[in-house]
């Protein structure tokens, strides 16, 4: 059986209003505002609905209110405010509020039943559509990185590699963004952020290479100074992708947001002097920041056309020398800490030796 909770400092008036709804429901009482709080930001399972005296001592009904309407937990409990019939202002004052009704006194029995049962039922209704928005939601978000992801890979085959660079560009973000949320610099950062569309977004970083040329992305050893300007264009070129993709969604934006960050400044430095828009320090967004440091470990760590695969030692000492200049300092400093995971993926999610790869861009 659903719960209301009746809150008002007169026992006569607790009384009526329980002997009107305690056929319908579980009646819990407050004799003031202080007693209310205390339940129900404690009590196991939330009430459909508070019944709230404005006139009480102490934390009167609009205070009551307003912490109801600030807690997370409890801002969406219809809330009906008992005023007196000719207390017209109450209504304004408890409208702003945030009161979704009003019983007025001397208390109506048929009133009273009618406006719980309504609002109780509006706000299982609402809770439901937004239950069910969520839920599609979720399913066209899970649609789009699907697509894009699969998109990715596409991509990664083009260019000869083994689909591997993606499968671990996204496992070595995901343990440096693991590692950064438990760091005072980075956690606040990154928790607006929703770190999980950050590591999602980490796999379309290359998607800009489907519009270089063949002769250019698939030439063996390294390129001419022309060639190289010519590949350079993959970032604005997937960054432009993604603005396409952008303009036509409307619930996944803050993850498409992150994809253009990484697809256009995976490849800018932490001093200004990186591509395309020459960007440095905090101005580079924190994703691409984050892909940077990750990019260039596996580019390193694996073997390339024109290279052999450097050691996990080797590669820590050239990131290292390259922190506050190619790198953000903070973000190598945290990638340290969990270097061994990172050398984890390297031995077992590395090229094998017969993986065909092509040229990095680092």
């Amino acid at each position: 059986m659903a719960s209301v909770l009746i809150v008002d400092d007169v026992d006569i008036n607790r009384m009526i209003l329980s002997e009107i709804l305690n056929d319908t429901y579980e009646i819990a009482e407050a004799e003031n505002g202080v007693e209310a709080i205390d339940y129900l930001f404690n009590v196991a399972e939330l009430p459909k609905a508070v019944l709230l005296d404005i006139m009480m001592p102490g934390m009167d009904g609009y205070q009551t209110l307003e912490m109801i309407r600030g807690n997370a937990r409890t801002q969406h409990i219809p809330v009906l405010l008992i005023t007196a019939a000719d207390a017209k202002s109450n209504e304004s004052k408890g409208i702003e509020s945030g009161a979704n009704d009003f019983i007025t006194k001397p208390i109506n029995p048929d009133v009273v039943r009618a406006r719980v049962e309504n609002h109780i039922a509006l706000a299982q209704y609402r809770q439901s559509l937004e239950e069910l928005l969520e839920k599609k939601t979720a399913e066209l978000i899970a649609v789009h990185e699907r697509t894009l992801e699969t998109l990715a890979t596409i991509i990664e085959y083009r260019s000869l590699e083994s689909g591997a660079h993606v499968r671990r560009t996204c496992e070595l973000t995901r343990i440096l963004i693991g590692a950064m949320l438990r760091d005072d610099y980075f956690n606040k950062q990154l928790l607006k952020q929703f770190p999980n569309s950050i590591i999602n977004a980490v796999a379309l970083h290359d998607i800009g290479k489907i519009g270089i040329p063949d002769n250019i992305l698939l030439k063996p050893g390294r390129l001419t100074d022309e060639e190289f300007e010519v590949i350079k264009r993959h970032s604005t070129i997937g960054s432009e992708i993604i603005d396409a993709i952008a303009k036509d969604a409307t619930d996944d934006r803050l993850y498409l947001k992150h994809c253009q960050d990484i697809c256009r400044h995976h490849h800018e430095r932490w001093d200004g002097n990186g591509y395309p828009d020459h960007i440095a320090g905090e101005a580079i967004p924190l994703a691409a920041r984050i892909l940077s440091v990750v990019d260039v470990y596996d580019a390193l760590v694996n073997k390339r056309c024109y290279k052999p695969a450097l050691s996990h030692e080797e590669t820590l000492e050239l990131i290292q020398k390259g922190s506050g200049t190619q790198f953000d300092p903070n973000v190598v400093r945290v990638m340290m800490t969990v270097a061994d995971k990172f050398d984890e993926v390297r031995l077992s999610m590395g090229d094998s030796e017969e993986d065909i790869v092509t040229t990095a861009l680092n």
